[in-house]
């Protein structure tokens, strides 16, 4: 499974990748706006967005591109490690057995 997580501090971008692979998702970090964002968002099966550290500009054009593919969206204000595990269980909730989603996300099978 894939997960893309947007926002955050550069400084614990190893952090996210280590309690992301430990729950077994592979995943990109982008702590800041990059060129190569719309073109690499790919499609993952749920994105993170840390909104307290995320620039409108890469937040508008992330849930652009994940209403378009149906990509669930998981927010969360605090960008620490344990907001980030309290969002990968949300993400493990809602990818796993829909029915329980708490409606943090976006997709069309939780409405």
């Amino acid at each position: 499974m894939s997960l893309l997580v947007i926002g955050g501090h550069e400084r614990m971008e190893k952090d996210y990748y280590k309690i992301a692979k430990s729950r077994g998702y592979k995943t990109k970090v982008y702590t800041t706006m990059s060129s190569q964002v719309k073109n690499s968002i790919g499609s993952p099966d749920a994105i993170v967005i840390m909104t307290s550290t995320v620039s409108h500009k890469l937040s508008r054009i992330v849930e652009s591109q994940a209403k378009k593919m149906n990509i669930p969206i998981f927010r969360h204000k605090n960008s620490s490690k344990v907001a980030f595990s309290e969002c990968l269980e949300e993400v493990d909730v809602c990818l796993g057995n829909c029915s329980k989603c708490t409606k943090l996300c976006k997709c069309k099978k939780a409405n």
